[in-house]
């Protein structure tokens, strides 16, 4: 986990660099694809999910280490050619458990987040699932343990196959000619993600997109049909933490409701947005008929919450990068405090995007909670080896905290 904290700590402030210019270019062209609440929920998903990552919280039902000792029939070293095969073998996988995750109720909810936002940019490539916490994705990789791929070559070409996906999430960038035939572009990402029925769950490739040639899911983007982006059952909030488990929540209603047996076994394998007959049409659910006219998802906002936001979100960032920074001197509790923290501080400042009465007391626990490690400890974390005033600052933020929940609170209600 330390190997990847510190592989984050490089790769995120890559990413909102190439935000910050998607941004620029869009402000430039007068053609902006960005708006402020939506990018903070978009960018604090992303911290929620290498919070999870990085501290390891996944059960893993196999390992890949464990298939390779036990299924590979030939042993080889690594060469340029092993590196190439992993890659493909991981890149097969990723097909396989996108397909699963769009296809499949159950899976559909480890994956809903990164397809909630209405807007399509950079931003939206980091909305990444808390709720994948089932480790199953080896037993894709039977191809590569079969081959004897070695678990160093796996390990180190996972992420860089996970990282290869954010760039083609805009819509600054048209076809792109022969390379529409080998690998996976911002067109056909487009069409990945929007709602149209002409579009809906095709072009499931991560990076190569001849799976989907292969395999029966390729849609070229239509010229008559401009992508509508979301899902159609909308979020109706800017909380990441709650959209990830928005759809767990409604099947396992559903599952309790419904009076027939099998129903309650099966919902959870049947097709994606399938339900019980039973519960169907007693407990209807929003669901977007009309994709070129529906209401998106707006709260009340203002320049200066826009600042107090984009403050907020800043900090969490910073924090996060100290924490992946100090990765190695931290214990394990220390961690998950220290992650723990910052997780609830999103679900509190999104909560209040989203104009909620508890946001405030989750806010103000979090500050009191906040100010209190820093006042019995001397320190943040081991902050003041580094810099001695790191404490007062931290201190000093958590304060601000409290007074601005309080303040835009009683603004918003």
């Amino acid at each position: 986990m330390e190997t990847y904290a510190t592989a984050l700590l490089y790769a995120i402030p890559f990413f909102i660099l190439l935000l910050i210019m998607e941004m620029a270019y869009g402000h430039f062209l007068k053609d902006q694809k960005y708006t402020v609440l939506d990018t903070v929920s978009s960018i604090s998903s992303g911290l929620t999910n290498i919070i999870k990552d990085s501290l390891g919280i996944v059960l893993v039902l196999i390992s890949y280490p464990f298939l390779l000792e036990h299924l590979a029939i030939t042993s080889i070293e690594p060469t340029w050619l092993t590196w190439v095969i992993g890659f493909i073998a991981i890149d097969f996988a990723g097909y396989w458990n996108h397909r699963l995750s769009h296809k499949v109720n159950f899976f559909w909810n480890q994956h809903v987040i990164h397809h909630s936002s209405e807007k399509f940019n950079l931003a939206c490539a980091l909305r990444q699932s808390v709720s994948n916490v089932l480790g199953y994705f080896p037993f894709l990789l039977l191809p590569a343990a079969f081959l004897g791929v070695p678990n160093e070559v796996i390990a180190i070409l996972a992420p860089i196959q996970l990282f290869a996906q954010f760039w083609y999430h805009t819509q600054h960038i048209g076809k792109m000619g022969w390379l529409e035939y080998i690998i996976v572009t911002p067109s056909q990402h487009r069409v990945h993600h929007a709602i149209n029925p002409e579009y809906i769950d095709k072009n499931l490739g991560q990076v190569f997109c001849i799976w989907d040639r292969m395999f029966g899911t390729f849609q070229e983007e239509l010229p008559d049909v401009p992508p509508q982006y979301g899902i159609l059952k909308p979020a109706r909030t800017w909380n990441p933490i709650r959209i990830n488990f928005q759809h767990l929540w409604r099947l396992s209603l559903d599952a309790w409701r419904t009076k027939n047996l099998w129903d309650k076994i099966r919902i959870w394998f049947m097709p994606t947005g399938w339900r019980p007959s039973d519960v169907k049409d007693k407990y209807p659910t929003d669901v977007i008929t009309d994709v070129y006219n529906f209401e998106r998802y707006v709260t009340p906002t203002s320049k200066a919450f826009n600042a107090y936001l984009i403050f907020q979100l800043v900090i969490s960032l910073l924090l996060l990068l100290f924490m992946f920074a100090n990765f190695g001197n931290l214990e394990v509790n220390q961690l998950l405090w220290y992650g723990g923290l910052v997780f609830l501080g999103i679900y509190g400042y999104t909560s209040l995007m989203d104009g909620d009465t508890y946001a405030v007391w989750i806010e103000v626990f979090r500050g009191v909670l906040g100010c209190t490690i820093i006042l019995s400890t001397g320190d943040w974390f081991g902050l003041n080896s580094y810099f001695t005033a790191g404490k007062t600052l931290i201190l000093l933020y958590f304060l601000s905290t409290i007074i601005g929940s309080i303040y835009w609170h009683r603004q918003r209600v």
